[in-house]
């Protein structure tokens, strides 16, 4: 096996070394908390790192990440990530970001995969089932696949405002949630969704 991963070990030594080049008391700022405004849910696809396409530094943002950005009732995972979000960082945004090319919204629109990954994307068929007469008058399955990954974002949003957490802190006026699109081909976040408007 390669030891290509010496690399990342490499490149974070170098990282280090810019970062208090910049600014030589940055880890130990970091070291003592953090006070993001902003809590990023997104997909774990590679291309798609949020605090570089948001050109946000460490302590900036929360993240959590899995394929196809979803908030699945179930998730356990997520569900608490969002609850200390609220809760313990005070967050005041909350974005949902979907992403144009998502090989998870793709294999939903397809009819699934195998095994965990199958049952995970059920909640996105589930969303293009609710959306079949929509999607089926698009021209094609590229079109279909982009209006899905759309489509999927709002869901996560409503699925978001099921949490009481969320619901609370709307009510009060203390967070607002957001829907964005990030787009491969040229690197923009389109913003599709803001609540409360």
């Amino acid at each position: 096996m390669q030891r290509s991963y010496e690399k990342l070990l490499e490149n974070n030594r170098r990282w280090v070394e810019r970062k208090r080049a910049t600014d030589p008391e940055v880890f130990t700022r970091l070291s003592t908390g953090q006070q993001p405004r902003f809590l990023f849910i997104g997909c774990c696809d590679s291309r798609v790192p949020a605090n570089e396409i948001t050109d946000t530094g460490p302590g900036e943002m929360f993240v959590v990440r899995n394929v196809a950005n979803q908030v699945v009732p179930t998730d356990l995972g997520a569900a608490s990530a969002v609850t200390y979000a609220l809760k313990a960082l005070e967050v005041q945004h909350i974005i949902v970001c979907g992403h144009y090319g998502c090989g998870g919204v793709d294999a939903a629109l397809a009819g699934g995969t195998e095994g965990i990954l199958d049952f995970w994307l059920g909640h996105v068929r589930q969303i293009a089932r609710q959306n079949g007469d929509e999607l089926e008058r698009l021209p094609d399955q590229a079109t279909r696949a982009r209006r899905l990954v759309e489509l999927n974002v709002q869901a996560q949003l409503d699925h978001l405002k099921d949490l009481s957490v969320v619901r609370e802190a709307l009510d009060a006026g203390r967070v607002m949630l957001h829907g964005w699109v990030y787009d491969l081909r040229d690197g923009l976040l389109r913003p599709l969704a803001e609540e409360p408007a």
